[in-house]
């Protein structure tokens, strides 16, 4: 049972496959953590609606035997337009699942944001993986903790810096509440029958450790072990934080500053003037406020809003490889992928990371041929024609 999974994973066609895979390998309680949004889910659904809504008209007569799908992703060249957005708690869905993220992120020529909620520290991210990497900060309270991961993620040699700014509060997951997920995680009778019921997962999570929030050590001079002192970060969210906190933070970091949860065109206008290097368009993939605009609907506003003074990245609701084309030609430089990476993960590991990350590549390639798109270049700047939403 344990070693089918990645081959079960290594045959999956899609990221509807790697998600059924994930569905059925984890407990109940642990895929709905990953796969579900907040209250009724008006945003998460949106986020997919919003992409297959949206239509390409298709250009013939192109030389496309050889789509390039490389590009620059905030100042630097990647093999293809995606970026692993950052995400907590993964070595629930498999064991070192972030690190095995990273490297399938790293051998595809790709960024890797790690959070501030992974299960693995700055330092070893940097010193097991390398890569592109970009470290990814939630605001709290005790902003000289904030400025000691910041300094951390420096001192390491990331590239990137990614505040996250639509985060002054813990969205209402009611999955969640009614599956008894919580943060520290406290075992309960259906917790150890959900074991049972799923023998590799809890073999895995046995052997490798219960996850550990290694970077939140030390919160508010709390020692104790990371799942523990994980749940002082809902509690101490800094609901607070402003513009003028931002630009201190713009001042303290020497690298690239990205800045993750914008929707409103004069926010990020305002972003541009406060000397952000890029924007990320998201709603936090519709775990956060439901009623939400969804992300690909905000970034034509953006995009004319801010006039390519800075690279946008989108997130929430990739699922196919052909949304990154759409995307681009919606004016976002590349698209940031969550869940679709850790379904592949928790399906397979590694190999399954890895093979989400080829579905993806492999779709995008067949969509630049099949609209006749050549390349990102032309994408970008509508040699494709601009998509235009179905009525």
């Amino acid at each position: 049972m344990i070693a089918c999974y990645p081959r079960a994973a290594s045959r999956a066609l899609s990221i509807s496959d790697l998600r059924a895979l994930a569905r059925r390998r984890l407990p109940k309680s642990v895929f709905d953590f990953i796969d579900g949004g907040a209250e009724d889910e008006l945003t998460l659904r949106g986020n997919r609606d919003a992409f297959e809504q949206v239509r390409i008209v298709p250009r013939i007569l192109v030389d496309v035997d050889q789509p390039d799908l490389a590009t620059s992703i905030v100042g630097q060249p990647a093999d293809a337009p995606f970026v692993i957005a950052p995400m907590g708690a993964c070595a629930l869905a498999w064991p070192g699942a972030d690190l095995a993220i990273a490297r399938a992120a790293r051998d595809c020529g790709i960024p890797y944001t790690l959070s501030t909620m992974a299960t693995v520290s700055i330092e070893r991210m940097a010193s097991d993986v390398g890569g592109r990497l970009w470290f990814q900060l939630y605001v709290l309270r005790d902003m000289d903790f904030c400025r000691k991961l910041i300094d951390r993620a420096a001192a390491a040699g990331y590239e990137a810096l990614v505040v996250t700014v639509d985060l002054p509060a813990g969205g209402k997951r009611e999955k969640d509440l009614r599956n008894g997920i919580s943060v520290p995680i406290r075992p309960s009778l259906r917790h150890v029958l959900a074991g049972i019921a799923h023998p590799d997962w809890a073999l895995r999570l046995l052997s490798g450790g219960m996850p550990d929030f290694e970077n939140v050590h030390g919160l508010l001079n709390d020692n104790s072990a990371g799942m523990t002192i994980a749940a002082k970060v809902g509690q101490n969210l800094n609901a607070s934080f402003q513009w003028d906190d931002l630009r201190r933070m713009r001042d303290q970091w020497k690298g690239r500053l990205i800045v993750k949860g914008v929707e409103h065109p004069d926010d990020a206008r305002q972003l541009c003037d406060l000397g952000a290097d890029a924007i990320w368009v998201s709603n936090h993939g519709g775990r956060q406020l439901d009623g939400a605009l969804p992300t690909l609907q905000a970034l034509p506003g953006i995009a004319r809003a801010i006039d390519g003074r800075v690279p946008l990245l989108l997130d929430s609701g990739v699922r196919r490889g052909v949304d990154a084309l759409k995307a681009r030609m919606l004016g976002a430089q590349a698209v940031c992928i969550g869940r679709a990476a850790l379904f592949g993960a928790a399906a397979g590991g590694e190999a399954g990371a890895r093979q989400a990350l080829d579905i993806l590549t492999g779709e995008l390639r067949l969509a630049m041929k099949l609209s006749g798109t050549p390349n990102m270049a032309a994408a970008a700047h509508g040699l494709a024609p601009p998509a235009a939403s179905a009525s």
